[in-house]
């Protein structure tokens, strides 16, 4: 089972005058869930994790849009920093596609895959992936004929409405709460947070289409 930091359903998080806050956000969240600081630390070990078990072979990272791009941009530079200061080293490529399935805080029965470069590209490759909604994606992956494919997601939920899946690393294990921030949006907003955190009702209302 892959290891992660488990966060407990008990877990409150942090009061948001302990941190900095954007100003225009400050009476749309209740707590910070998760510190900026945290994240980078536990996005560090992971690309460690990952050097040492595809450490032989050419990766290609690939980035599920849009909540995917901050936490794939961190955890590429600590995969290069290894690449630079250790003894072996792997070629990396980088690609982008996006998933979409939410609207409001609400997780749809649809996804749709948007943009992409050629994904025939793919066949052959050992492939990082990135992002949240995986299966749908894994199984169009899947026909390209990879070698072989691994799933990276920062955040995994505890939800009676998981399917199981489980990615091969996972950040962080939280209960079932609707998170926003560190690129993680609701209806576009709350992406330019570094913390995840915990929205309020206000704010669910005030940004909901």
């Amino acid at each position: 089972m892959s290891s992660s930091l488990e966060i407990p359903d008990d877990e409150k998080g942090y009061d948001l005058d302990l941190f900095c806050i954007p100003k225009h956000y400050e009476n749309d969240l209740e707590r910070v869930f998760i510190p900026h600081g945290l994240i980078m630390d536990r996005t560090e070990r992971l690309a460690r994790d990952i050097m040492r078990d595809l450490g032989e072979h050419h990766i290609v990272a690939l980035c599920v849009l849009k909540g995917g791009y901050k936490f794939f941009a961190d955890l590429l530079d600590y995969i290069k920093a290894l690449n630079r200061n250790s003894d072996k080293s792997v070629p990396l490529t980088v690609d982008f596609i996006r998933l979409k399935s939410y609207s409001n805080d609400e997780c749809t029965n649809s996804v749709k895959v948007i943009g992409g470069d050629e994904l025939s590209a793919l066949s052959g490759k050992d492939i990082v992936e990135t992002g949240k909604t995986m299966q749908t994606l894994l199984s169009i992956l899947n026909g390209y004929n990879p070698k072989m494919v691994k799933v990276v997601s920062l955040l995994v939920k505890r939800t009676p409405r998981s399917s199981g899946y489980r990615p091969d690393y996972i950040g962080f294990e939280i209960p079932d709460k609707f998170v926003v921030g560190y690129a993680l949006d609701y209806n576009e907003y709350f992406r330019d947070l570094s913390h995840i955190c915990v929205m309020s009702e206000q704010g669910k209302q005030k940004y909901k289409v």
